[in-house]
């Protein structure tokens, strides 16, 4: 295969999936969702094959001249693309990829802040799907995008399922916009206001930090939390997605 125009494996971050396990899982995921399918870096076509195979419109999306070429040729019904994943627009209903593990919070940024898909399956690095999933713990990302949508851990990927073999393992990870926002859309700006500051606040407890953070005292902080269920976490990354907008909705009516 000759050489891209914007480098080689290395500079790609190109890891192709091997595993027969990992293939067949992200498609039995797309197969129970609807609508065409937008895959996010093809390569030699691993996942392109297959989900053609679901007969569905399919736009598939690489950087590198060659591969495109070559997947145009073998799948003419596919709409093969060249083109940059971080630039790509997201706007088709299901949106697959095994991202290269040096783009995957770009991507990541990108797709939570797009709106015109519905369902994401991504293969990522393990910690990545991991955090996001909630795993663990919660991150101020997850936390900020969690009314908006479901985060869902689907395995992991060993390193050896890759070629050439990347340093750490992969994970997958599907996302599922929420039909009804666990928060207003008009509240979004000060609800992920009130999150960064909860996350990056101090406090001698949790209720002091979501106090701080909310402009509230400590009683009315206090009372929050266990109405939302969240009366024993401790820190704000013990609180998964639903709480944190129970939390908010709580602390919005008492002011």
């Amino acid at each position: 295969m000759p050489r891209s125009l914007h480098g080689g494996r290395h500079e790609l971050g190109q890891n192709f999936l091997t595993h027969r396990p990992t293939l067949g899982r992200i498609i039995t995921l797309v197969s129970a969702t609807t609508g065409p399918i937008l895959e996010l870096g093809a390569g030699d076509g691993a996942l392109t094959r297959p989900l053609a195979d679901l007969g569905r419109p399919l736009t598939a999306v690489d950087i590198d001249e060659h591969r495109v070429r070559r997947l145009r040729a073998s799948l003419p019904r596919v709409r093969v693309v060249a083109a940059d994943a971080t630039r790509h627009p997201l706007d088709t209903d299901v949106i697959v990829g095994n991202i290269p593990f040096h783009l995957t919070t770009p991507i990541l940024r990108r797709l939570l802040t797009s709106t015109g898909w519905r369902q994401a399956v991504l293969l990522t690095q393990w910690e990545v799907a991991r955090k996001r999933a909630g795993v663990g713990g919660s991150t101020l990302l997850t936390a900020q995008s969690a009314p908006w949508f479901e985060f869902r851990l689907e395995g992991r990927v060993p390193a050896w399922g890759f070629s050439p073999q990347p340093s750490v393992d992969g994970g997958l990870l599907s996302i599922s916009r929420r039909g009804s926002p666990l928060v207003t859309p008009p509240d979004r700006r000060r609800y992920d206001a009130f999150v960064r500051a909860a996350f990056t606040g101090r406090g001698s407890n949790l209720a002091s930090i979501v106090a701080r953070a909310a402009g509230a005292d400590a009683h009315a902080a206090r009372r929050a939390l266990t109405r939302a269920g969240a009366s024993r976490a401790r820190l704000p990354r013990d609180l998964h997605g639903e709480q944190w907008a129970a939390l908010w909705r709580e602390l919005s009516r008492q002011r």
